[in-house]
């Protein structure tokens, strides 16, 4: 309960004057609904009782009766729109803010930090928390014109008659001590289905995000099952909720009424003694009607309360999560090719270390290729490099400069990245390279061209208005890693790293494309992740990584001749090639001389 309150604190501190308008409005509602249970007793009092007693009304006593049922009437319906428009807005606000502020936490966040967190959580963070968060704030202005209505009622009927007023009374505590039980009751099985809930988004993200693993290895009955067993243990949850809520919302109902019958029965007796009149009587006993469904309100911000809780804290979890990267002041004035220099790097994941004292340079205008086997650390190296994360110890610098000393957007500014998973938005070739700069087509062209891709875009069915489908399904794996090449070209960074970005590229095109970068009017330094020999030729120097070291360095040429460990790993696909001819040669030559 304590901490539900706090959650709703935060958002009455937030939007203090929509919610003070939404509290205006449900007071006004409150008011007018006491004031209508007057109007109706005073009628039946001036007009109704003389129309049975006397057979006639006077004209003023009927006009004011009609002004006052349909004036509260009328004044009642502002307040209800008023709340709950203001209601929605106050509600929406903060649903709103707390996604902005989850999207903004999660850009912020380095990469570390969500390569432990599942996609599906995250999502589920975004959406689901964030609005089971706030959910109780639709009811809530209403509940506080509930209060502002009883405590209206409870005057109201303390002037009528004292007893009668005592008599209703007794049902308050009844209703208090029925929402505290109410609450308890469905606390920790609205907590369950609200955990439960982003359980199912986990699930249901990582099989849609892997359904070619699950199709190609036939694994859709598995996976089918898997989510199914999930998703029962929330329509279980769910269940379990209703039951509670399908127990206790009768009770809830059944209470006022029960205070109408009580009214009823000891208001006849003090009619038939004359301590009361008949519209005293039917204004106490119409409060109370009209209490029934208002006063069930508190028990719908209680009911939401668990679940906004549960909402909240994994909304808070994401945005008090620590290691948000620090930016400095520096900036890269230059225009020309970058100088990269990694000075005595390491980094490791948890105990594990998978680069350690890692140190060389690539000068202005050079292309250099890093080698080594599966595991060296190469890829942990590129992230360093366009830090997504930062080294243990060591610096990595840009043009003399630690790159956690550049500005909050520097480093973007003058070095792209061309992942090996190639990304592409369900959107235009020419939305995929611009991706929001404000580029010309001409610049796009140029991107396109440097990308030895202006041909096969040339030939789409829209040209650049082509969309390319969900993360460029409707293109080969080729053709999205040349467009993903002229969406960094376009940007004409001062350093261009590419790892293993046209492993789906032919080497003859592989070759035109890094002849082309290297021969650009505004060349880039190139730093290239490659595992094949013809590009790794290509490069002025490499460098040789194993098991997080630099083994050696110098012309591919000279590694070699002098490194075997280099001269191994690049020429196993030849020798494995010559092995293979080695065998088959003798199998084919047996196979002549039987047919002979």
């Amino acid at each position: 309960m304590r901490q539900g309150l706090r959650v709703l604190g935060v958002a009455i501190r937030t939007e203090k004057a929509v919610f003070a308008l939404a509290v205006v409005a449900s007071a006004l509602y409150g008011g007018m609904t006491v004031a209508s249970a007057w109007a109706l007793g005073w009628a039946t009092q001036n007009v109704v009782l003389p129309a049975f007693g006397e057979g006639n009304v006077a004209s003023g006593a009927l006009w004011t009766g009609t002004f006052l049922i349909i004036g509260t009437a009328l004044v009642k319906s502002l307040g209800v729109a008023g709340r709950r428009i203001l209601a929605g807005v106050l509600q929406f606000r903060m649903q709103a803010r707390s996604r902005r502020d989850v999207t903004k936490q999660y850009l912020r966040l380095p990469l570390s930090w969500h390569h432990q967190h599942p996609t599906g959580q995250l999502l589920s963070n975004a959406s689901a928390d964030a609005e089971a968060a706030w959910a109780p704030l639709a009811p809530l202005p209403m509940a506080v014109g509930v209060i502002v209505m009883l405590f209206t009622a409870a005057v109201a009927m303390l002037l009528t008659d004292l007893t009668l007023a005592l008599v209703g009374f007794l049902i308050f505590p009844a209703i208090a001590v029925l929402n505290l039980i109410y609450q308890r009751r469905l606390s920790p099985l609205a907590t369950r289905a609200q955990q439960l809930r982003a359980e199912v988004s986990e699930i249901a993200h990582e099989s849609f995000d892997g359904a070619l693993v699950v199709k190609t290895l036939g694994r859709e009955e598995l996976e089918t099952e898997r989510f199914q067993r999930r998703a029962h243990e929330l329509r279980d949850a769910n269940i379990a909720v209703g039951r509670v809520r399908g127990l206790f919302d009768p009770l809830l109902e059944a209470l006022p009424t029960l205070g109408v019958l009580a009214v009823l029965a000891v208001g006849a007796m003090r009619l038939s003694t004359g301590a009361i009149d008949s519209g005293d009587l039917v204004q106490v006993a119409y409060l109370f009607t009209l209490l029934a469904f208002p006063i069930r309100a508190l028990g719908w911000v209680l009911a939401e309360l668990p679940r906004s809780v549960v909402g909240w804290q994994r909304v808070q979890a994401v945005l008090e999560a620590t290691g948000s990267m620090e930016y400095g002041r520096a900036a890269t004035s230059s225009a020309t090719p970058a100088r990269l220099e990694v000075d005595g790097v390491s980094y490791a994941y948890g105990e594990a270390e998978v680069l350690h004292d890692v140190t060389f340079d690539v000068p202005e205008g050079r292309t250099v290729a890093l080698v080594g086997p599966t595991g060296s650390g190469k890829s942990t190296l590129v992230q360093l490099l366009v830090r997504l994360v930062d080294p243990a110890s060591g610096q990595v610098l840009l043009d003399g400069v630690d790159v956690r000393e550049l500005a909050y957007g520097g480093l973007a500014e003058s070095v792209a990245l061309v992942p090996q998973q190639t990304f592409l938005f369900d959107d235009t070739v020419r939305g995929n390279i611009a991706l929001g700069l404000d580029q010309g087509d001409e610049e796009v062209w140029a991107a396109l061209r440097l990308a030895q891709a202006e041909g096969f875009v040339g030939r789409l069915a829209s040209g650049l208005d082509t969309r390319v489908g969900e993360r460029g399904t409707s293109l080969s794996g080729g053709q999205r890693q040349r467009l993903a090449l002229a969406r960094a070209l376009v940007r004409r960074p001062r350093l261009l790293i590419l790892d293993d970005a046209t492993s789906s590229v032919d080497p003859q095109v592989e070759a035109k494309i890094l002849y082309g970068l290297r021969d650009a009017a505004e060349a880039s330094t190139v730093v290239v992740v490659a595992y094949r020999m013809a590009t790794i030729a290509l490069a002025d120097e490499v460098v040789y990584l194993d098991r997080g070291r630099v083994v050696d360095r110098g012309p591919h040429r000279e590694l070699i001749t002098r490194c075997a460990g280099y001269r191994n790993l690049v020429t196993a696909y030849e020798r494995e090639e010559a092995e293979r001819a080695a065998i088959d040669i003798p199998a084919q030559e047996a196979g002549e001389e039987v047919s002979a």
